[in-house]
């Protein structure tokens, strides 16, 4: 198998590649970049083939996804990073997994066995022959996301569906729903938990606290040390502030690149 390493941190690559070869010895990493650009050029050329890419998200000149925006990828990828935030903008792509830093043996052999069963699964009907047939397989696989959400209001209960839902917020140990209609209600899950459940084209985490709904931005304008304020076209009484460190993922998804 011929594997590509995208990575910035070269002892972080060389890690990853020791433990390609534990795994299996015949592994062939064939090059190794640092930068999105390298990477494009080397990927938008169709003379080069890989069978299998390990793509860090952040390099030196940016989040590794603007290479989706400059070239068709058709290799399954493996993430590897130190921020877990990006997993479902991952998942939207050719992606068998997403691993974690530190990258650990134990983890990188369920990923890669995680890619040799599905394969199989895919030649049951002997007709997926290489790891880019694989890769449209991927494609085609549709993410279900969530579209509906209980509250109980009083003894009854009753459900909302995602797009009538404006913001998701935490307040203490609390999750609340803001209907675009103006009511709040508690809902039983955690941030976190939301994260994994909605369509990333249509709910973005802006921060620790806050979920938003493209549908319900009104607006965007700077705010304080390079962030930015989200204005909603409703009346909310508190500020959504953009996380410093997600500015740049933010403003991808929002002009529809992320």
């Amino acid at each position: 198998m011929n594997v590509v390493i995208i990575e910035d941190e070269v002892l972080a690559a060389d890690k990853l590649e020791r433990l390609l070869h534990k795994y299996d010895p015949k592994i062939k990493v064939i090059d190794r970049f640092d930068s999105v650009t390298d990477s494009s050029i080397w990927l938008g050329n169709p003379s080069n083939k890989a069978d299998l890419i390990f793509l860090d998200i952040h390099l030196v000149d940016g989040l590794s996804f603007e290479i989706f925006n400059r070239v068709q990828v058709q290799t399954p990828i493996i993430f590897t990073t130190a921020y877990n935030e990006y997993a479902l903008n991952a998942f939207k792509l050719n992606s068998i997994d997403y691993l974690l830093k530190p990258v650990t043996f134990d983890n990188l052999y369920t990923s890669l066995k995680k890619l040799e069963h599905l394969k199989e699964s895919l030649t049951g009907a002997g007709n997926m022959r290489n790891f880019e047939e694989l890769s449209n397989a991927l494609a085609t696989i549709q993410k279900n996301y969530k579209t509906r959400f209980m509250v109980k209001i009083g003894e009854k209960l009753r459900s909302f569906k995602a797009e009538d839902i404006s913001v998701f917020y935490a307040d203490g140990r609390d999750v609340f729903i803001l209907l675009k209609e103006g009511n709040r209600y508690i809902i039983d899950y955690k941030m976190e938990e939301l994260q994994d459940l909605l369509n990333p084209e249509q709910f973005y985490r802006i921060s620790r606290s806050f979920i938003v709904n493209i549908n319900s931005i009104n607006g965007v304008s700077v705010h304080s040390n390079s962030r930015l304020k989200v204005d909603l076209s409703q009346e909310f009484d508190r500020e959504l502030i953009v996380s410093r460190e997600k500015v740049g993922s933010f403003k991808d998804w929002f002009n529809g690149a992320g």
